[in-house]
């Protein structure tokens, strides 16, 4: 499919999704990259409304990661809590769960969101993977609530880690699953950011589990496809809500041993926040994240990474379409 078609299905994958979900909230009655990153701190995207539930309450500081679906996760959070009239401020390109994480403990930030399986292996160093999503988000919320935090609903959508090639690359060399990978060795060149090299849900896990041997090319957020297309390596690390998954170019092998586990977001919040902004503040963003589905979420992931929208916009257009802004 060429970019421009490719665009335009996307553009309406991202209308339908909206127009869709906004039809749900009336009737009767949550990986990709991009080379875009936001400045250190976003200034706040709509002015707090004067009344509503947030309306005097502390400020609050919201963090995010360093891809383009967790700069739309911010803004969401963000812009929802202010259409309460919450005051917050968005932190965001942060970085890997190793640096927010220690940017939500020393207090720079009181609130971000995360992937379950995520801080379950480089946060908490559970070894043992999950047995279910449900279980993953258990584990999670019990290891913040020993250390003062908690973890808000999760989302519908999961977005986990993928070892992916080119579907020119897969087929000369027979690729299906991970374990493919093997009699390969050090031949094959292996992408992903700095962290993926460590990871236990990364090249750690991938050796102990798949015996593979690679060697690791360590690529900025964003890189990952352009790296794929220009032979600077032959499989990277990918994310599952990556939109250009869905052109027909890439293939993802097959994870027989579960390594990626279960990666559903749900919002890490202090405890002392819940406390002192009420309850709305956590309902407000259980309510954004009940509607983040895989179609939403790839619609808007498209919308910033390949149709160059900024994520303040493209999260502004969904809360607005479904009553949250």
């Amino acid at each position: 499919m060429g970019r421009s078609r490719y665009r335009a299905a996307i553009g309406l994958l991202l209308a339908v999704a909206l127009s869709g979900l906004l039809a749900a909230c009336g009737s009767s009655s949550k990986s990709s990259s991009t080379n875009s990153t936001p400045a250190a701190t976003t200034p706040a995207s709509t002015t707090p409304a004067a009344s509503g539930p947030g309306a005097g309450k502390p400020a609050v500081v919201i963090g995010d990661k360093n891809f383009t679906e967790e700069y739309i996760l911010g803004a969401l959070y963000q812009q929802a809590l202010q259409a309460k009239g919450f005051k917050v401020t968005l932190k965001g390109n942060i970085g890997s769960s190793e640096l927010i994480y220690k940017a939500f403990t020393s207090g720079q930030i009181g609130l971000y969101p995360e992937y379950t399986g995520t801080l379950l292996t480089a946060i908490a160093g559970v070894t043992a993977p999950p047995h279910s999503a449900t279980d993953a988000y258990t584990q999670t919320k019990a290891f913040l609530e020993k250390h003062g935090a908690t973890a808000l609903n999760p989302t519908p959508f999961f977005d986990s880690d993928a070892i992916g090639t080119t579907k020119k690359y897969a087929t000369a060399h027979n690729l299906k699953t991970i374990a493919d990978l093997k009699p390969l060795g050090t031949k094959v060149k292996l992408g992903g950011m700095a962290e993926f090299r460590t990871r236990a849900q990364g090249l750690v896990g991938l050796k102990k589990d798949y015996g593979i041997n690679p060697t690791f090319v360590p690529l900025a957020s964003g890189l990952f496809y352009n790296a794929l297309d220009h032979g600077q390596v032959d499989v990277s690390d990918l994310f599952t809500t990556d939109p250009p998954l869905s052109t027909g170019k890439y293939v993802v092998l097959t994870d027989p041993k579960h390594e990626f586990g279960f990666q559903n977001v749900a919002p890490v919040v202090k405890q002392s926040i819940l406390a002192a902004e009420g309850p709305a503040f956590a309902q407000t963003l259980n309510a954004v994240d009940a509607l983040l589905t895989t179609k939403a979420i790839i619609a808007m992931n498209a919308a910033v990474a390949l149709d160059k929208q900024t994520p303040a916009a493209v999260a502004a257009q969904f809360l607005k379409a479904n009553g949250l802004a």
